[in-house]
């Protein structure tokens, strides 16, 4: 009898072949741990990986109005009436001053990158041109785990706003509570998986469309806005303010509590950088979009904080549909529903834009290989990403459908400042290393110490520890930004934006965003520290390999078509 050799089953090869993957792990990670692109490479050879190209139809008040759009109706809707009630009391406002301010200063940094590395990428871009692979991909998969959280959490919040809308009394009276499961996750809410079912359909369809669509609702949200902080100043009561408690009942840390949570508030103006490869004058239109919706919407929030504790004592506030609640003790029922019906609104424009900006970081994520390609991939006719819109869709879907608003808001506030904590400290070491050619090794000291001293200050704060700790910590922030001022210098060659009287801005960047970190709660790090443990195991595991063998195979082509290969630059640099 003849015996012929059968070909070995595909999931066999493709074991065999994963399990000598990962027994080269070690030297991948040395080489692909720090590789960087140029920003020439991002713009360009990056962006060939997703097929075809977004189009460019967006203009600066497009972006003012996605950036606002992105912001209101997360923060005052979601944020406002928890942090009045048990943190910061009537000073609410002042929270959102200190957050605000912090998020300037960020804003600042984002700008001048989004300017220079026009790209969908985001910060997840720019850390990967400046720090290399793993930093950026660790930044990217917080920024896409805080915009996924986040959007589950509004969407909660437009069923109870919805409910008030329509007259209920009770926000949960909508959802459906199931024996059996949790609490915490025992209330299934419907109507947030259908708006987020809504949107994703909308935004798979057209990014200008999508623009325009926000743009009618952000113009009517911002009126709504005016009727109440104008109902608030001419009907509340400035007794309000001071009693029970006085202005600050939980004291100066309740306030700089508060801050921490509702930075969450301003994560909406990340969304506008990455709708760089969508702005048809980057340069100029990102300045003012980032920087314009920053400063507007930083001021509509202190004003609807201070409305709604002048309308209620804070003690009085509703956690839930904080707004409609405050207008029904006031015995305007009609003002209740107005609000509710606006708020709803609201909340649906924030996550129109923040889903815009979660599908086109997860894109750029693909593009670099570090998630399936598939994901990077743009529809051809749309213009748009459509797998990644539609994969994210589902899985925020299915977080909003059973999770409640506390159990993810503080590790979305973690988050984010850990994100532009690095953004920060990016922009600094781009315009002092890389552009300005110094020694890394003055940098990277500068920024070391620059932390260390702000951690320092902020645990002498936190754990209340010796006085002298907050002057001593506090002085060395000042004499160290000013000696590395004084001692290094910054070759700003470009004739674009930039962050002007740097490194001031970036250091005090810096050292706002860990000091609003240390101020969250040990659960909060505790839930962190899990996912960080998670995304670098996908990492290790998936992704080096993944990029390895990308950045090989596209070498090989290149080797094919350039046979003289002996003077040719290698695309990927290492630090």
């Amino acid at each position: 009898m003849e015996v012929t050799n059968q070909p070995a089953p595909c999931s066999n090869i493709f074991f065999s072949g994963y399990l000598h993957s990962l027994s080269q792990t070690p030297q991948r990670l040395r080489k692909r741990l720090l590789a960087t692109w140029t920003p020439d490479q991002e713009l360009n050879q990056m962006r060939v990986r997703s097929g075809a190209d977004m189009k460019r139809k967006l203009l600066w008040y497009d972006l003012v109005a996605l950036g606002v759009g992105g912001m209101l109706g997360v923060g005052v809707f979601v944020t406002t009436g928890r942090v009045a009630r048990s943190f910061s009391g009537p000073s609410v406002f002042i929270s959102y001053i200190i957050a605000g301010i912090s998020a300037l200063l960020s804003s600042l940094c984002y700008t001048e990158f989004s300017v220079q590395i026009p790209v969908a990428g985001g910060a997840f871009s720019y850390l990967r041109v400046t720090f290399g692979e793993f930093v950026g991909y660790f930044a990217g998969a917080n920024i896409l785990m805080e915009y996924v959280l986040s959007n589950a959490a509004v969407a909660r919040s437009f069923t109870e706003y919805l409910c008030c809308a329509f007259g209920g009394s009770n926000p949960d009276s909508w959802r459906i509570e199931v024996d059996g499961i949790v609490k915490g996750y025992n209330m299934l809410d419907f109507p947030a998986v259908a708006i987020t079912v809504f949107l994703t359909l909308c935004l798979c369809h057209s990014t200008k469309e999508s623009s325009i669509l926000n743009l009618v609702m952000t113009v009517f949200h911002v009126g709504f806005f005016g009727f109440i902080i104008i109902a608030g100043f001419c009907n509340g009561s400035a007794e309000n303010l001071v009693k029970p408690g006085g202005l600050a009942p939980f004291g100066v840390r309740g306030v700089l509590d508060g801050a921490a949570i509702v930075y969450f508030s301003y994560i909406g103006y990340d969304s506008v950088s990455t709708m760089a490869e969508e702005i048809k004058n980057p340069s100029k239109s990102l300045p003012i979009g980032i920087l314009g919706s920053v400063l507007i919407v930083s001021a509509l929030y202190c004003l609807m904080g201070l409305s709604l504790c002048l309308m209620v004592p804070y003690d009085k506030i509703s956690e839930t549909a904080s707004f409609s609640i405050a207008f029904q003790r006031m015995g305007w029922k009609w003002a209740s529903n107005v609000v509710g019906a606006g708020a709803s609104m609201g909340i649906v424009a924030s996550l129109l834009v923040a889903m815009l900006g979660q599908a086109r970081y997860l894109c750029v994520i693909g593009r670099a290989r570090l998630v399936p390609s598939w994901l990077a991939k743009v529809h051809p006719s749309t213009g748009t990403p459509l797998n990644a819109t539609l994969f994210l869709g589902v899985f925020q879907a299915s977080i909003a459908l059973f999770t409640e608003l506390d159990i993810v808001i503080e590790m979305i506030s973690i988050g984010t400042l850990l994100v532009f904590y690095l953004v920060a400290n990016a922009l600094i070491y781009r315009r002092y290393v890389i552009t300005s050619n110094n020694p890394s090794w003055y940098t990277i000291l500068f920024l070391v110490l620059l932390s260390c001293s702000s951690m320092a200050f902020s645990l002498s704060w936190k754990f209340k520890q010796q006085w002298w700790g907050l002057p001593v910590f506090g002085s060395s922030v000042i004499l160290i930004t000013a000696f590395f001022h004084y001692m290094v210098p910054c070759m700003c060659h470009s004739t674009e934006w930039s962050v002007p009287f740097m490194p001031w801005p970036a250091a005090l960047s810096i050292f706002l965003n860990v000091f609003l970190m240390t101020t969250l709660r040990k659960l909060s790090y505790q839930r962190f520290g899990i996912w960080a443990c998670l995304i670098t195991l996908f990492y290790v595991l998936y992704g080096v390999h993944s990029t390895y063998q990308a950045e090989d195979m596209e070498v090989g082509v290149g080797a094919v078509s350039h046979p003289d290969t002996s003077n040719r630059k290698i695309d990927i640099q290492v630090l």
